[in-house]
């Protein structure tokens, strides 16, 4: 592996665990240092993107200190009040189409802090 001049690897992306934390040198999702960072303020902010996907519009989920597997089990639960499928990335929940109204209504029921971002 090529050495940069702070003696670090310079490996941003792999294959098999996506981008990688330039700090800790493991996967986003299992970044050490990264969840001391997400616990934020405690607001989870839903929104519907359209950028980089064709037109086609998501919500997206943001501010969930959750670990990766909370974080997929939620969005299972998500996926399943939308009907709609879904994935996530990078700590952030996106499901297909605009589901913004189900999933505010679906994360209160749960006793979360939402907020709406975005349009």
């Amino acid at each position: 592996m090529a050495m940069n001049k702070s003696g670090r690897g310079g490996l941003v992306y792999s294959t098999e665990g996506g981008t990688m934390c330039p700090a800790c040198r493991r996967p986003k999702l299992q970044c050490a240092c990264a969840s001391a960072a997400r616990v934020a303020d405690g607001v989870v902010r839903v929104s519907r993107e359209t950028a980089g996907r064709g037109g086609k519009a998501v919500t997206v989920v943001r501010g969930l200190a959750l670990d990766a597997a909370a974080l997929t089990q939620l969005a299972k639960q998500l996926k399943a009040v939308c009907g709609a499928g879904g994935t996530v990335k990078d700590g952030v929940i996106e499901v297909q189409g605009d589901h913004c109204d189900r999933v505010i209504e679906a994360l209160k029921k749960q006793g979360r802090t939402v907020k709406r971002a975005g349009g």
